[in-house]
């Protein structure tokens, strides 16, 4: 049997493109998908994150003032989390996605480190056709970003708007 989700796309005569992203079709409520390779949070991802976002909060940046936390460490930006473990899940969930609709009911169970190796995986949980869009369909998948021991660190709900595979070349990629 074929598998549903595939790397490349057969092109021509041996030759194949490399593919990213799931049509609308591919979808399938239930299905979870894990995210590799991991993502180690640096202390320069952490440091460059709080500043560029104007998140200057001492617990991020300030090593002397969160040594003197109940943490005893620098604690990494929940942004940084967020960024990282939405990043990871791009290449399946919406590489061929139109538009992200939104993000919902982001938790933060647990702090994370520097040091930290970030891991994700997705699952469908809903889908339907777009009404107001022919040839188009919207995703909600929940998203658990866990750290290496397998904690969780950060869970939330994301929703794309993807095509469907009959209306795919509008939106070919290559």
């Amino acid at each position: 049997m074929e598998p549903m989700v595939l790397a490349h796309d057969r092109i021509g005569e041996n030759r194949y493109r490399e593919s990213h992203g799931l049509y609308f079709e591919q979808f399938v409520i239930g299905d979870v998908f894990e995210h590799r390779p991991g993502r180690t949070v640096t202390e320069l991802d952490n440091i460059w994150q709080s500043l560029i976002n104007m998140n200057n909060h001492p617990a991020h940046i300030d090593l002397a003032y969160a040594q003197q936390t109940e943490f005893q460490k620098l604690l990494v930006n929940s942004s940084v989390t967020l960024s990282i473990v939405s990043g990871m899940t791009v290449a399946t969930m919406s590489a061929r996605a139109i538009a992200n609709l939104g993000w919902d009911e982001i938790r933060l169970p647990c702090p994370v480190y520097v040091g930290d190796t970030l891991y994700a995986e997705s699952e469908i949980v809903s889908k339907r056709e777009s009404r107001s869009r022919p040839g188009q369909g919207i995703v909600t998948i929940k998203v658990i970003g866990r750290k290496q021991c397998g904690t969780p660190v950060i869970t939330y709900l994301r929703t794309f708007l993807v095509p469907k595979k009959d209306a795919a070349q509008d939106y070919a990629i290559g």
